[in-house]
This record gives C-alpha cells, structure tokens and sequence, in this order.
C-alpha cells in the first residue's frame, strides 16, 4: 500500500500545474524530512467538519508516510484522528452583531488556538470555512513567525470567501494574500478571479458531491447525478400516516439562526395546516451539541407531531428527502442538498437588524441561496430578511406545492447546477492523471497540498 502511495504522489508531481519546481521543495518533500506531515487544520461549522474529515482521509490515504493532525473540528474530523481543542460550536458564530456577545470568548478561543498551532510545529495550517475565525488566526499566525523571523508553516484556506457577493470584495483578496498561500476554492471562476488578485487558488469542486460518491449513487453523465432515498422505509421506520404530506425543515446549523428560524418556521407550518390537515414536519438537526438541545426543547412546546433527523447520517437525510414533498430551509449549503435530492424548495434567511441593515448596503447580486447565484435566476423563491415572514413563507410554500411548471423549474436547474459545481475532465486529467476515476474534491484538494511549494 504504501508503495502504491508513493507512486500516485510521483505521478502527480509530474504533471502538476506549476507548484513543483526543479530547485523547489514541495510540501511533501519537506515533511519527508520529518518523516512525517503535521497538519494543523481548523473547522467550526457542521459543513467544515465535513469537509475537514474527507481532506483528512484523503491526505492519509494519499501521503507516502504517517499524517499527524491538531487543532479544532466536530465529531467527523475526530474520527479521522483529529483531538480538538475545544468544541467547534464554540466558534460557530455568523455575523457582525451576533459575535459581540461571544467575543470574550471566541477571543480566549482564537489566543488558545494559536498557541496550539505554535506549539505543534506544523508544515501547513488549513482553516476551513468560518472566515471570520480563520483569517484571524491565519493572520495572527504569521505576524508570529514574522517577528521570530522564521518560516512558519504552509497557509491554505478551503471555501474562498464570498468575495463575488459584496461591494469591494475581489479588492479584499490582495490583502488576503498577505497572509493565506492557497485557496480551494469550490465553486467555478473563483480561481481565475483568485489568481488575478495575487492569491494562489485551485478549483477543487464542492464538497457536497462527494455525497453521491459516499452513497454510491454515481452513474451517467454529472448532470444526470440525483441522491436517491428509500422514501417507503422512513415512512414505514416513522409510522407516517397514510395520506400525509410530508415537509422537510431545515432551519440551520448554528444556535444563533436557528433560534432566530425555528420559531419562525414553526408560525409558518401552522398557517399551512389551514390548508394541509395532514402536514407532517420533518425537522433535520445538525450535528451541533447546542442545536440538538435547542430543537429538543423547542419542539416539546409544540402542539403537532414533529419527527427530527439527526445529523450526521446521509442516508437517513436523503430518504428523508425522498419522502417530502417540499422543503424549507435557511440560507446555506443545503440548497445544494436539496437540488440533490431533486427536492423543491423555499429558501428563507433572517438576521439581526443591524447585520442586515450591513447586507442591504454592501451586497452587490440579488439572491442569497447558491442555486440562484450560479443561474443568475431566481429558480428558487426565496423569502429574505424584512421579507421572511411566516404569511409570505406559506404562500410561496402553497405555490410551490401545486404549481408543477415551478417544481420542474428547480428540477431542471438542478441538472446544470449539479454540472457547474465539478470540475472540467481536462483539469482533472491535468492535476491527477489516471486518478481521475477516483477523483473526488478531497483528494484534489490534499494532492494540490502535497505538491505545493511555497515560492521564495
């Protein structure tokens, strides 16, 4: 096996796009030295801990020799052999007003987590996701190694910031570079945009596909992929009742936006049981310790019959899926879940005032949810701050339920986002060689880490 490993880094570092050079060293090089690679990688969301724990494997599987790791994740990350430093909700924090109340504590947090990573001697630093955490550490990172005046380890951040959303944002990514050597980036034209601006950058793909490839559902051509789940055994394992009509909830990740959706959820499935006597919420809990209890207690004070889906289980999430009829969800990456399970739904987002007052001055594109952005179009109805209202959220609810040129709308926009969210056959030709049947967005993302090398 290891063998087999060596031969794959070598035939990568022949054909890679650049990082490797003649007088070079790559990052696997370096750690060959130490016999071995430390990796300090930090996540504080459910969707980076995904993330974080399929780089993980991939790096594992793909280094010639042994990977430590250190730093900050979930219970995904752990599993791959990660000790976090502290629970990763405590850094799961979204927004400008919403952190004032946490920021003694996400300071304690960000001081104990650069003294880990100092201590621990890594040859790279990823963060993932939670820019708000992660720039500053990276930042705080290397003006310590600047003024030891020693070289510090290898900066790679995973999901480049939404720098195509907001006034000034391709302007920001220059002083980015100052202190971050690479970018993943997981959607098309992020790189290009990246690389302009003086940071380096690679298109990995979204991480959100690899769960075709974890179920084993991959045949076709991309725009073909749709998750398919056993809508006959949920309803038999949850006893649903003949007749129903199943709506999945999917109020977020974060306590502070689900404590702000729940509620508001809740107000717009009892306006919808006006009309749907038998409406059966199905609520998904992420896998945040402080979510899971929220929703346990919030759920006891309502009079209707709730099933909950914990976190964590895909297959479980999609079957799920497969037997609702429609869904409602906060802003976020589970737009994309939706569109693959081919389920049609209604995006809602709410904030605090001021963060949204912050949103309506600096946002430069309409929408909000993923789907829309990569169209241009609004496929998706969506219901946005001052907008997101319990009465508007159950018309666009009721519409979408009986209106089947809107449903195969978003059916259709799911083919070519599905396609737009992978890289091209030429790249992955390019960056991995015969991989590219195995190719997943982890194992491009921990080979282009391997090879990097930082310029002198």
């Amino acid at each position: 096996m290891l063998n087999l490993r060596a031969g794959l880094v070598r035939r990568f570092s022949w054909q890679s796009r650049g990082w490797a050079s003649a007088s070079g060293r790559s990052l696997a090089d370096v750690a060959a030295d130490d016999g071995e690679l430390r990796v300090f990688v930090v996540a504080g969301e459910v969707s980076g801990d995904t993330i974080g724990s399929r780089l993980m494997a991939s790096l594992k599987n793909l280094s010639p020799f042994p990977v430590r790791f250190a730093g900050v994740g979930g219970p995904l990350m752990i599993r791959e052999g990660l000790t976090s430093l502290f629970a990763m909700e405590d850094i799961s924090v979204m927004g400008i007003w919403e952190l004032l109340p946490h920021l003694k504590k996400f300071r304690v947090n960000l001081r104990e987590t650069m003294e880990a990573a100092l201590v621990f001697q890594p040859h790279v630093v990823v963060t993932i996701d939670s820019k708000g955490f992660s720039f500053r550490l990276l930042k705080q990172l290397r003006d310590k190694y600047d003024q030891r005046r020693s070289v510090g380890p290898v900066h790679f951040h995973y999901v480049a910031p939404s720098f195509w959303a907001w006034k000034g944002g391709e302007e920001r990514l220059t002083n980015l570079a100052k202190f971050v050597d690479h970018i993943f980036c997981i959607l098309p034209n992020e790189e290009e945009i990246c690389k302009l601006n003086g940071l380096g950058a690679t298109f990995v793909g979204h991480p959100l596909l690899e769960d075709a490839l974890q179920l084993d559902q991959v045949s076709g051509k991309l725009s073909d992929w749709k998750l398919h789940g056993d809508h006959e055994k949920f309803k038999c394992e949850h006893q649903v009742p003949s007749g129903a009509t199943i709506i999945s909830l999917l109020p977020g990740s974060r306590l502070q936006e689900v404590s702000r959706m729940l509620p508001i959820f809740w107000d717009t499935i009892k306006l919808l049981k006006e009309s749907i006597p038998q409406l059966l919420p199905v609520i998904h809990v992420a896998p945040n310790q402080y979510v899971e209890k929220y929703i346990d207690g919030a759920v006891q004070r309502w009079p209707t019959p709730v099933t909950l889906i914990p976190g964590g289980k895909t297959q479980l999430k999609y079957d799920a899926f497969s037997a609702s009829r429609l869904a409602l969800c906060t802003s976020g990456t589970v737009a994309v879940e939706l569109q693959l399970a081919r389920l049609p739904c209604v995006v809602a987002y709410r904030a605090h005032f001021l963060t949204e007052l912050f949103i309506r001055c600096k946002a430069k594109i309409p929408y909000i949810s993923l789907p829309n952005i990569l169209l241009n179009s609004p496929v998706i109805p969506e219901a946005l701050l001052q907008d997101c209202r319990p009465p508007r959220l159950a018309s666009l609810l009721m519409e979408l339920l009986h209106d089947e040129g809107c449903r195969a709308n978003q059916v259709l926009a799911a083919d070519k986002v599905i396609k737009l969210l992978w890289p091209s056959k030429e790249v992955i030709d390019t960056m991995a060689g015969n991989l590219c049947s195995d190719y997943t967005p982890s194992s491009m993302a921990a080979l282009t880490l391997l090879h990097y090398v930082k310029p002198t």
